[in-house]
């Protein structure tokens, strides 16, 4: 039966095993722990950390988040850890005694966390996407290869047996070579607020520190309800609309089960955006190369969020079915794969595949544990950041190809107007360039404010 990501969480939790192994040298420290310390710890910060604490072999040595208040359910899960405002300074103090960190905070910032983790030796897990730049995710591939440490993306799913299972069925080849993939989320790019402008600024709660939660992004002034603690997903200078928050899911299992890298091009179009938000929707249509498990030398991906899908006709659904609100819709030489976010997958025609035999799961360790196993074993997960990075990429790719749409009028004074097609960008991606527009090279990073850069692997 399909579940929700929330009830998949709790199960993932409940069900999560505790197997240890025995304890290998970690930075300076050969514990027979591994110890571990959170950025942030609140929110998705806090389902990371209570899943990782349930191992057998995990010890919180710190906790770290921006606002004095969240600390509460932390603390009572696991009592006594010292407490931080800063994450540099939490890294500075723990120094040879922290060997892992994991890191939640608003997408801004989760590449100064994660590299910052990195340069000093220790392991990362990171939720996703990851990074809020191309060349973040680029950086974060890189660091975390030159440190040699052991990584994990948190898009959990990739672990769920649902998505295991569709990944399996078409590298096996059970709906034939692919020919065209569609992925969608039924979340809005700018859904949260429905502002286009910063608000009216508001005073500074004294819980929360505004200098460090705006980190690495321009400075702007504080406003209740807009920003902290969850909103700023709005904002292109803290999130990464519907995009940036479901692609490393949903795209995830074309990733897997097609071994894709990086595409060949990008295009977009959408509902409308200035300089401050993001699309309500969007259409992103990315061309991979093809490999042995596409029909064609090359493959079309089209990415639809805010309510956008293909039809029930395309996937050959029957009549008094339809497609999930997010999910994937495989089109193979041989029918069609459903793969929902998150449930199980569905072949059709359903009269072509009503005897088909699905196959047999293998149980596996929670997506969490499989990372700290990954410490003890000094094993890559199979979402590390030399996979996840590469998936980042391509979702930030998408936001940069939204933010090149122009307007047949061109701007109107930085409200929200249509964005339209224009000519696909071509994608170098040894060089990180784009060949026909260089124009745009400049989104595939981003300015940071004085003593908050981004350091590069190289």
């Amino acid at each position: 039966m399909p579940t929700s990501r929330r009830d998949f969480l709790k199960q993932s939790a409940s069900a999560a095993a505790t197997i240890g192994f025995p304890a290998v040298l970690r930075a300076a420290n050969p514990n027979s722990m591994v110890q571990v310390a959170s950025i942030g710890v609140n929110g998705m910060p806090f389902t990371d950390l209570s899943n990782i604490s349930q191992h057998a072999k995990v010890k919180y040595v710190g906790f770290c988040d921006v606002d004095k208040n969240r600390f509460d359910k932390a603390d009572a899960l696991i009592p006594g850890v010292p407490h931080f405002a800063d994450f540099r300074e939490m890294l500075e103090k723990l120094g040879d005694k922290l060997d892992a960190v994991n890191v939640g905070t608003p997408d801004h910032m989760h590449a100064h966390a994660s590299i910052e983790a990195m340069k000093r030796g220790k392991h990362v897990y990171c939720q996703k996407p990851l990074a809020h730049t191309v060349w973040e995710c680029r950086q974060m591939r890189l660091w975390a290869e030159k440190k040699g440490v052991i990584t994990q993306m948190g898009n959990q799913i990739h672990s769920a047996i649902q998505y295991r299972m569709g990944t399996q069925l078409i590298k096996e080849g059970a709906i034939g070579k692919i020919k065209e993939v569609y992925s969608w989320v039924g979340v809005t790019g700018n859904e949260r607020t429905r502002l286009l402008e910063p608000p009216a600024p508001g005073r500074v709660p004294e819980n929360l520190n505004w200098d460090l939660w705006i980190g690495c992004a321009p400075m702007r002034d504080f406003a209740p309800d807009v920003y902290h603690p969850f909103v700023w997903r709005d904002w292109q200078d803290f999130g990464g609309g519907g995009l940036g928050d479901f692609g490393c899911h949903i795209l995830d299992t074309p990733f897997t089960a097609l071994d894709l890298q990086a595409p060949l091009s990008v295009v977009a179009d959408n509902s409308g955006f200035n300089r401050h938000v993001w699309p309500v929707n969007e259409t992103v249509r990315y061309v991979f190369p093809g490999n042995q498990y596409t029909a064609d030398k090359t493959l079309k991906i089209t990415w639809t969020d805010g309510g956008l899908k293909p039809s029930r006709k395309l996937a050959k659904m029957p009549a008094d079915m339809e497609l999930p609100g997010s999910g994937s819709l495989y089109i193979g030489e041989k029918g069609t794969m459903v793969m929902p976010h998150v449930g199980p997958p569905g072949l059709y025609p359903q009269e072509q595949f009503k005897d088909f035999k699905y196959p047999t799961m293998e149980k596996i360790d929670s997506h969490w544990h499989r990372w700290v196993n990954g410490i003890l074993e000094n094993k890559k997960t199979t979402d590390g950041f030399h996979y996840a990075g590469w998936l980042a990429e391509c979702v930030q790719l998408g936001n940069v190809a939204t933010r090149v749409t122009k307007h047949p009028g061109g701007d109107r004074g930085g409200h929200v107007v249509e964005g339209k097609n224009v000519v696909p960008l071509e994608w170098d991606s040894v060089n990180m360039k784009f060949p026909n527009m260089p124009e745009a090279e400049k989104l595939l990073t981003k300015p940071y404010r004085d003593g908050w850069q981004v350091s590069a692997a190289s």
